[in-house]
């Protein structure tokens, strides 16, 4: 079922964590039934576990933030562009 078939409750949430695994604040893109469309936030590492599993997110794997990143490059520059260009 795609996101626009599911009530607001129902939509995946995902977490993108951009921070170092030991700071002491965590930097994160969230999103609501579609990935590439995000927020940053920031939060202290306790209040982050409260709001994962309060959202019940799903972390993105490298793959799904390798899409992120190639559909934001497309945008960006209005093509696919190889890291090596």
């Amino acid at each position: 079922m795609s996101p626009a078939n599911l009530s607001f409750e129902q939509m995946p949430r995902y977490v993108r964590v951009r921070s170092e695994p030991d700071a002491a604040f965590v930097e994160f893109d969230f999103a609501i039934g579609y990935p590439d469309l995000f927020v940053e936030l920031v939060l202290p590492q306790t209040a982050f576990a409260s709001f994962c599993a309060s959202n019940r997110v799903r972390h993105m794997d490298a793959a799904m933030a390798a899409a992120v990143d190639a559909d934001m490059q497309k945008w960006r520059y209005g093509e696919s562009r190889d890291a090596d260009d």
